[in-house]
C-alpha cells in the first residue's frame, strides 16, 4: 500500500501564505501526475493544482496567480505554495498522486484555516 503524506497545513490570517508538501515513498515518483485538491466543508472535493510527469501545472481559476505548484522527483516531494490566503481557501487539503486508475492514491489531507 502506497502511504501519501502531506504536511504543512495550519492557521493563517487572511493574505498570509502557506507551503504544503507531499511526499509518496516507494513509487517511481517522476511517472506520476500529482495533484492537490481541497474539500470545504459542505462542498464537493476539488482541484486545486496539478502537475503532470512531464512538469506541467494547471490550476484552478480560483488560484491561479497566488498558487504555485513544483515537484521535485529527486526528493519524491511536491509542494503547493499558497499566497494571499483569503478566507475562501480554508479547506482541507489533499495530495493525490496517480499513474493511473489502478495506481490512484491520496493522502489523509491536512487542514488549511484562513482566519483573523
Amino acid at each position: 500500500q502506497v502511504q501519501v503524506v502531506e504536511s504543512g497545513g495550519g492557521l493563517v490570517q487572511p493574505g498570509g501564505s502557506l507551503r504544503l508538501s507531499c511526499t509518496a515513498p516507494g513509487i517511481l515518483f517522476r511517472l506520476f501526475d500529482m495533484g492537490w485538491y481541497r474539500q470545504a466543508p459542505g462542498k464537493q472535493r476539488e482541484l486545486v493544482a496539478a502537475i503532470s510527469r512531464g512538469g506541467m501545472a494547471n490550476y484552478a481559476d480560483s488560484v491561479k496567480g497566488r498558487f504555485t505548484i513544483s515537484r521535485d522527483n529527486a526528493k519524491t516531494t511536491v509542494v503547493l505554495q499558497m499566497n494571499s490566503l483569503q478566507p475562501e481557501d480554508a479547506a482541507v487539503y489533499y495530495c493525490n498522486v496517480r499513474y493511473n486508475s489502478n495506481s490512484d492514491y491520496w493522502g489523509q489531507g491536512t487542514q488549511v484555516t484562513v482566519s483573523s
